[in-house]
Protein backbone atom coordinates (compact mmCIF):
# COMPACT_ATOMS: atom_id res chain seq x y z
CA UNK A 1 0.00 0.00 0.00
CA UNK A 2 2.63 2.62 1.07
CA UNK A 3 4.92 1.64 -2.62
CA UNK A 4 1.51 2.36 -4.48
CA UNK A 5 1.27 5.39 -2.61
CA UNK A 6 4.63 6.46 -3.33
CA UNK A 7 4.40 5.88 -6.95
CA UNK A 8 1.40 7.88 -7.45
CA UNK A 9 2.52 10.86 -5.61
CA UNK A 10 5.06 10.87 -7.98
CA UNK A 11 8.07 10.92 -5.51
CA UNK A 12 10.87 8.47 -6.40
CA UNK A 13 11.25 5.41 -4.20
CA UNK A 14 14.50 4.90 -2.30
CA UNK A 15 16.82 2.49 -3.79
CA UNK A 16 19.58 1.38 -1.69
CA UNK A 17 23.26 1.88 -3.48
CA UNK A 18 25.96 -0.22 -1.75
CA UNK A 19 29.09 1.17 -1.24
CA UNK A 20 31.85 0.26 -2.54
CA UNK A 21 33.46 -1.69 0.70
CA UNK A 22 30.45 -3.74 0.72
CA UNK A 23 30.76 -4.39 -2.92
CA UNK A 24 34.44 -5.09 -2.47
CA UNK A 25 33.55 -7.72 0.22
CA UNK A 26 30.77 -9.47 -2.11
CA UNK A 27 32.69 -9.51 -5.29
CA UNK A 28 35.95 -10.41 -4.06
CA UNK A 29 36.01 -11.65 -0.42
CA UNK A 30 39.27 -13.15 0.04
CA UNK A 31 42.94 -11.64 -1.71
CA UNK A 32 43.08 -10.97 -5.29
CA UNK A 33 45.29 -13.49 -6.62
CA UNK A 34 49.06 -12.03 -7.71
CA UNK A 35 49.68 -10.83 -11.04
CA UNK A 36 51.24 -14.09 -13.12
CA UNK A 37 54.91 -13.23 -14.05
CA UNK A 38 55.95 -13.41 -17.69
CA UNK A 39 57.60 -17.04 -17.64
CA UNK A 40 53.51 -18.25 -16.13
CA UNK A 41 51.92 -16.15 -18.77
CA UNK A 42 54.05 -17.49 -21.49
CA UNK A 43 53.68 -20.52 -20.38
CA UNK A 44 50.00 -20.31 -20.00
CA UNK A 45 49.38 -19.12 -24.11
CA UNK A 46 51.34 -22.07 -24.58
CA UNK A 47 48.86 -24.43 -23.10
CA UNK A 48 46.59 -22.95 -25.46
CA UNK A 49 48.37 -23.13 -28.97
CA UNK A 50 48.51 -26.92 -27.54
CA UNK A 51 44.70 -27.05 -26.70
CA UNK A 52 44.17 -26.11 -30.66
CA UNK A 53 46.08 -28.79 -31.77
CA UNK A 54 43.90 -31.43 -28.75
CA UNK A 55 40.27 -29.40 -30.58
CA UNK A 56 41.70 -29.55 -33.62
CA UNK A 57 44.14 -33.00 -34.89
CA UNK A 58 44.47 -32.24 -38.67
CA UNK A 59 46.60 -29.27 -37.59
CA UNK A 60 49.71 -32.28 -37.06
CA UNK A 61 49.13 -33.33 -40.84
CA UNK A 62 52.21 -30.90 -41.44
CA UNK A 63 54.35 -32.49 -38.53
CA UNK A 64 53.49 -36.11 -39.47
CA UNK A 65 52.28 -36.98 -42.91
CA UNK A 66 54.44 -33.98 -44.77
CA UNK A 67 57.80 -34.86 -43.29
CA UNK A 68 57.40 -38.36 -44.01
CA UNK A 69 55.98 -37.53 -47.97
CA UNK A 70 59.30 -35.42 -47.97
CA UNK A 71 61.65 -38.05 -46.40
CA UNK A 72 60.65 -41.47 -48.85
CA UNK A 73 60.40 -38.72 -52.40
CA UNK A 74 63.81 -37.09 -51.90
CA UNK A 75 65.33 -40.07 -51.01
CA UNK A 76 64.50 -42.02 -53.01
CA UNK A 77 64.28 -39.57 -56.37
CA UNK A 78 67.93 -38.53 -55.86
CA UNK A 79 69.38 -41.31 -53.94
CA UNK A 80 70.58 -43.63 -56.33
CA UNK A 81 71.64 -40.37 -58.69
CA UNK A 82 73.55 -38.43 -56.01
CA UNK A 83 75.06 -41.80 -54.24
CA UNK A 84 75.98 -45.08 -54.60
CA UNK A 85 72.31 -46.22 -53.21
CA UNK A 86 69.47 -44.82 -51.69
CA UNK A 87 70.60 -45.92 -47.92
CA UNK A 88 74.19 -44.72 -48.71
CA UNK A 89 72.58 -41.30 -49.76
CA UNK A 90 69.99 -40.95 -46.65
CA UNK A 91 73.52 -41.21 -44.26
CA UNK A 92 74.17 -37.17 -46.00
CA UNK A 93 70.09 -36.30 -46.54
CA UNK A 94 68.33 -37.07 -44.06
CA UNK A 95 69.52 -34.42 -41.39
CA UNK A 96 69.30 -31.41 -43.85
CA UNK A 97 65.85 -32.87 -45.00
CA UNK A 98 64.77 -32.64 -41.04
CA UNK A 99 65.88 -29.16 -41.01
CA UNK A 100 63.93 -28.21 -44.19
CA UNK A 101 60.86 -30.09 -43.17
CA UNK A 102 61.17 -28.06 -39.49
CA UNK A 103 62.14 -24.71 -40.89
CA UNK A 104 58.87 -24.54 -43.34
CA UNK A 105 56.89 -25.73 -40.61
CA UNK A 106 57.64 -22.27 -38.86
CA UNK A 107 55.68 -20.16 -41.33
CA UNK A 108 52.40 -21.78 -39.49
CA UNK A 109 53.27 -19.45 -36.53
CA UNK A 110 52.62 -16.03 -38.24
CA UNK A 111 49.72 -18.08 -40.26
CA UNK A 112 48.20 -18.68 -37.01
CA UNK A 113 48.72 -15.69 -35.26
CA UNK A 114 46.94 -13.46 -38.50
CA UNK A 115 44.09 -15.86 -38.18
CA UNK A 116 43.76 -14.61 -34.71
CA UNK A 117 44.12 -11.28 -34.84
CA UNK A 118 41.22 -11.45 -38.08
CA UNK A 119 39.21 -13.64 -35.72
CA UNK A 120 39.26 -10.69 -32.82
CA UNK A 121 41.51 -12.89 -30.16
CA UNK A 122 44.28 -10.99 -29.36
CA UNK A 123 42.20 -8.11 -28.87
CA UNK A 124 41.15 -9.64 -26.00
CA UNK A 125 44.26 -10.69 -24.70
CA UNK A 126 46.19 -7.08 -24.84
CA UNK A 127 43.72 -6.36 -22.14
CA UNK A 128 44.68 -9.21 -19.97
CA UNK A 129 46.75 -8.04 -16.58
CA UNK A 130 49.61 -10.06 -18.09
CA UNK A 131 52.84 -9.80 -19.53
CA UNK A 132 52.01 -7.61 -22.88
CA UNK A 133 54.16 -9.77 -24.88
CA UNK A 134 52.74 -13.20 -23.57
CA UNK A 135 50.50 -14.42 -25.39
CA UNK A 136 53.29 -14.07 -28.53
CA UNK A 137 56.06 -16.09 -26.98
CA UNK A 138 53.65 -18.19 -25.56
CA UNK A 139 52.54 -18.82 -29.34
CA UNK A 140 55.54 -20.08 -29.68
CA UNK A 141 56.28 -21.93 -27.04
CA UNK A 142 53.76 -24.26 -28.29
CA UNK A 143 54.53 -24.11 -31.62
CA UNK A 144 58.62 -25.98 -30.60
CA UNK A 145 56.62 -29.63 -29.71
CA UNK A 146 55.35 -29.39 -33.61
CA UNK A 147 59.16 -28.83 -33.98
CA UNK A 148 60.63 -31.58 -31.99
CA UNK A 149 57.32 -33.95 -33.44
CA UNK A 150 58.55 -33.31 -36.59
CA UNK A 151 62.00 -33.93 -36.12
CA UNK A 152 61.03 -36.98 -33.93
CA UNK A 153 59.18 -37.91 -37.13
CA UNK A 154 61.52 -37.55 -39.47
CA UNK A 155 64.25 -39.48 -37.84
CA UNK A 156 61.81 -42.52 -36.93
CA UNK A 157 61.28 -42.39 -40.81
CA UNK A 158 64.68 -42.03 -41.27
CA UNK A 159 65.81 -45.23 -39.06
CA UNK A 160 63.66 -47.54 -40.79
CA UNK A 161 64.80 -46.73 -43.73
CA UNK A 162 68.64 -47.59 -42.73
CA UNK A 163 70.08 -44.05 -41.12
CA UNK A 164 72.27 -44.67 -38.21
CA UNK A 165 74.10 -41.57 -36.68
CA UNK A 166 77.32 -41.81 -35.62
CA UNK A 167 76.62 -39.53 -32.92
CA UNK A 168 74.36 -42.27 -30.99
CA UNK A 169 71.81 -40.83 -28.95
CA UNK A 170 73.35 -37.70 -27.83
CA UNK A 171 74.60 -36.54 -31.32
CA UNK A 172 70.82 -36.76 -32.67
CA UNK A 173 69.32 -34.91 -29.18
CA UNK A 174 72.05 -32.00 -29.53
CA UNK A 175 71.31 -31.71 -33.67
CA UNK A 176 67.49 -31.40 -33.06
CA UNK A 177 68.12 -28.92 -29.83
CA UNK A 178 70.38 -26.62 -32.32
CA UNK A 179 67.41 -27.05 -35.05
CA UNK A 180 64.59 -26.11 -32.46
CA UNK A 181 66.62 -23.24 -30.93
CA UNK A 182 66.82 -21.70 -34.58
CA UNK A 183 63.51 -22.86 -35.77
CA UNK A 184 62.27 -20.90 -32.26
CA UNK A 185 64.33 -17.71 -33.09
CA UNK A 186 63.09 -17.77 -37.30
CA UNK A 187 59.86 -17.98 -36.18
CA UNK A 188 59.82 -14.33 -34.85
CA UNK A 189 59.88 -13.40 -38.86
CA UNK A 190 56.61 -15.28 -39.68
CA UNK A 191 55.22 -13.37 -36.17
CA UNK A 192 56.52 -9.73 -37.86
CA UNK A 193 54.62 -10.83 -41.18
CA UNK A 194 51.33 -11.95 -39.35
CA UNK A 195 50.89 -8.27 -37.99
CA UNK A 196 51.74 -6.47 -40.73
CA UNK A 197 49.80 -8.67 -43.71
CA UNK A 198 46.07 -8.39 -43.86
CA UNK A 199 45.61 -12.20 -45.00
CA UNK A 200 46.52 -15.58 -44.13
CA UNK A 201 47.60 -16.37 -47.82
CA UNK A 202 49.37 -13.38 -48.16
CA UNK A 203 51.52 -14.74 -44.60
CA UNK A 204 51.88 -17.86 -46.87
CA UNK A 205 52.65 -16.90 -49.87
CA UNK A 206 55.46 -14.36 -48.42
CA UNK A 207 56.82 -17.10 -46.50
CA UNK A 208 57.08 -19.26 -49.49
CA UNK A 209 59.10 -16.70 -51.45
CA UNK A 210 61.31 -16.64 -48.66
CA UNK A 211 61.63 -20.07 -47.79
CA UNK A 212 62.29 -21.74 -50.89
CA UNK A 213 65.20 -20.18 -51.65
CA UNK A 214 66.64 -20.56 -48.22
CA UNK A 215 65.75 -24.21 -48.34
CA UNK A 216 66.85 -25.37 -51.71
CA UNK A 217 69.55 -23.31 -52.29
CA UNK A 218 71.63 -24.52 -49.20
CA UNK A 219 74.05 -27.60 -48.62
CA UNK A 220 70.40 -29.79 -47.56
CA UNK A 221 70.95 -32.09 -51.05
CA UNK A 222 73.91 -31.65 -52.34
CA UNK A 223 77.52 -30.50 -51.51
CA UNK A 224 78.20 -27.01 -52.72
CA UNK A 225 81.34 -27.60 -53.92
CA UNK A 226 79.50 -28.91 -56.88
CA UNK A 227 77.79 -25.63 -57.44
CA UNK A 228 78.71 -22.79 -59.47
CA UNK A 229 80.67 -19.81 -57.93
CA UNK A 230 78.30 -17.45 -57.56
CA UNK A 231 75.90 -19.73 -55.81
CA UNK A 232 78.25 -21.05 -53.56
CA UNK A 233 78.81 -17.31 -52.21
CA UNK A 234 75.03 -17.13 -51.87
CA UNK A 235 75.03 -20.40 -50.20
CA UNK A 236 77.97 -19.95 -47.75
CA UNK A 237 75.96 -16.94 -46.10
CA UNK A 238 72.68 -19.31 -46.00
CA UNK A 239 71.84 -19.51 -42.45
CA UNK A 240 70.16 -22.60 -43.78
CA UNK A 241 73.36 -23.81 -44.74
CA UNK A 242 75.09 -23.45 -41.13
CA UNK A 243 72.10 -25.13 -39.50
CA UNK A 244 72.32 -27.72 -41.80
CA UNK A 245 76.41 -28.26 -41.29
CA UNK A 246 76.07 -27.74 -37.49
CA UNK A 247 72.94 -30.63 -37.60
CA UNK A 248 75.41 -33.23 -39.53
CA UNK A 249 78.06 -32.51 -37.75
CA UNK A 250 76.24 -33.37 -34.13
CA UNK A 251 74.73 -36.23 -35.64
CA UNK A 252 77.92 -37.59 -36.88
CA UNK A 253 79.29 -37.48 -33.55
CA UNK A 254 81.48 -34.08 -34.13
CA UNK A 255 81.36 -30.50 -33.92
CA UNK A 256 81.80 -27.74 -36.47
CA UNK A 257 82.73 -24.74 -34.15
CA UNK A 258 82.69 -22.12 -37.12
CA UNK A 259 78.73 -22.92 -38.30
CA UNK A 260 77.66 -23.12 -34.87
CA UNK A 261 78.62 -20.11 -34.00
CA UNK A 262 77.29 -18.64 -37.41
CA UNK A 263 73.86 -20.15 -35.95
CA UNK A 264 73.54 -18.95 -33.05
CA UNK A 265 74.69 -15.68 -34.29
CA UNK A 266 71.57 -15.88 -37.06
CA UNK A 267 69.48 -16.86 -34.50
CA UNK A 268 70.06 -14.18 -31.55
CA UNK A 269 69.88 -11.51 -34.61
CA UNK A 270 66.10 -13.05 -35.62
CA UNK A 271 65.13 -12.90 -32.20
CA UNK A 272 66.74 -8.94 -31.69
CA UNK A 273 65.71 -7.70 -35.06
CA UNK A 274 61.91 -9.10 -35.76
CA UNK A 275 61.33 -9.92 -32.05
CA UNK A 276 61.85 -5.65 -31.41
CA UNK A 277 59.69 -5.28 -34.58
CA UNK A 278 57.07 -7.58 -33.63
CA UNK A 279 56.19 -5.89 -30.31
CA UNK A 280 56.62 -2.44 -31.79
CA UNK A 281 53.96 -3.51 -33.98
CA UNK A 282 51.81 -5.33 -31.77
CA UNK A 283 51.55 -2.55 -28.97
CA UNK A 284 50.65 0.13 -31.83
CA UNK A 285 47.89 -2.47 -33.07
Amino acid sequence: MSDTATTTTGRAPSVYVPSSEALATVLAPGERPARPNALSASLTFGWRALLKIKHVPEQLFDVTAFPIIMVLMFTYLFGGALADSPRAYLQFFLPGIMVTSVVMITMYTGVGLNNDIEKGVFDRFRTLPVWRPAALVGMIFGDVLRYILAAVVILGVGLALGFRPEGGLAGVVAGIALLVVFSFAFSWVWTFFGLVLRSEKSVMGVSMMVLFPLTFLSNVFVEPATMPGWLQAFVKVNPVTHLVASVRAAMAGSTDATNTMWLLLWSAGFVVVFGTLTMRRYNRR
